[in-house]
Order: structure tokens, then C-alpha cells, then sequence
């Protein structure tokens, strides 16, 4: 198989969230998701290690306050794998996140553009630790690229955000 056909076949098409265990957010809670999932869509590498079915559905829920990721054929009809990821090592992330994301969102009023691009840097670094630490997380299960795992990260904080 060429490296275009494999790259054709280890993305996804599709990105669901369960209703019934995520629920309905606001409606800037749910157009921050469907951004952060349209993002995910429009580019990505996604693949299962040692399983050729790709492209693939991704449908996302709520399990005991975990991500259940059950990644299905294209049509979504056919389950191929499963993976539950616990969301704890990601507490810490999540907070400061939101933290540093409040402080941006302050410093854009008053700040100056020196103090505003100093917090977006720690932003960006925050993010990116925190997609390492989903691909390490996923390692074995679900292969994803650095900026696949930022875009994942990006909407398991859209999933978290209060509005």
C-alpha cells in the first residue's frame, strides 16, 4: 500500500458525541465543540496499530466520568475498536488551561502585546504537554500525529469548558 493510500485510510471522517452520557451543552459550549470537531475532521492522522479499516468514525461518550472512544468503519455501522481513557491525568491540564485561557481573555483588554503573546506562549506549551501526554496515553491503542493529539486535546477542553 503507498504512503498516499495509508494516509488516505489513517484519518477520520466522523466525530460524534453521545448525547446521552455527554449531554447538550450552551449553545458557545456546543459551538466550541463542533469547532474543535470539524478542526479534528478537516485534518488529521488517526490510525489503529496493526489494523487496516480506516477511514474511521469516532464516536465519543461518557463512561464513569471516562472517554469511551469506539472508532467504527466510515459508515459508523461497524465497531472496530474501543479504548477507555481515563480523564484523571488530565485534570490538572484542564485547569490551568481554562486558567491561563480566562487570564488571555483578561490581558486582551488591558494587556500589552508583549504580556499577551508571553501568556499565549504558555498557553501553546500547556497544549502541547498535554497532547504528548494523550499520545502517551494512547500509545498501543491509537496512533495519532502531535497535531492530531492537539486537536483531540482541544476537544476534550470543549467537552470541559463552563462557558
Amino acid at each position: 500500500m503507498s504512503a498516499e493510500q495509508t494516509n488516505d485510510r489513517n484519518r477520520l471522517v466522523a466525530v460524534t458525541l453521545d448525547a446521552a452520557s455527554i449531554g447538550h451543552g450552551t449553545l458557545d459550549q456546543e459551538h466550541e465543540r463542533q469547532v474543535a470537531i470539524y478542526d479534528l475532521i478537516e485534518e488529521n492522522y488517526f490510525g489503529l496499530p496493526g489494523v487496516d479499516a480506516g477511514p474511521y468514525w469516532l464516536k465519543i461518550s461518557l463512561l464513569d466520568a471516562k472517554l469511551a472512544f469506539e472508532i467504527c468503519s466510515q459508515t459508523g455501522e461497524t465497531s472496530v475498536a474501543a479504548h477507555v481513557l481515563s480523564l484523571s491525568p488530565f485534570r490538572s491540564f484542564l485547569k490551568d488551561y481554562f486558567m491561563i485561557c480566562e487570564n488571555y481573555y483578561a490581558a486582551i483588554r488591558t494587556a500589552s502585546v508583549q504580556q499577551i503573546e508571553a501568556i499565549d506562549m504558555g498557553r501553546r506549551a500547556l497544549h502541547n504537554e498535554a497532547a504528548e501526554l494523550l499520545r502517551e496515553r494512547l500509545k498501543g491503542k491509537i496512533e495519532c500525529d502531535v497535531d492530531t493529539a492537539r486537536r483531540l486535546f482541544t476537544l476534550i477542553t470543549a467537552l470541559h469548558w463552563k462557558g
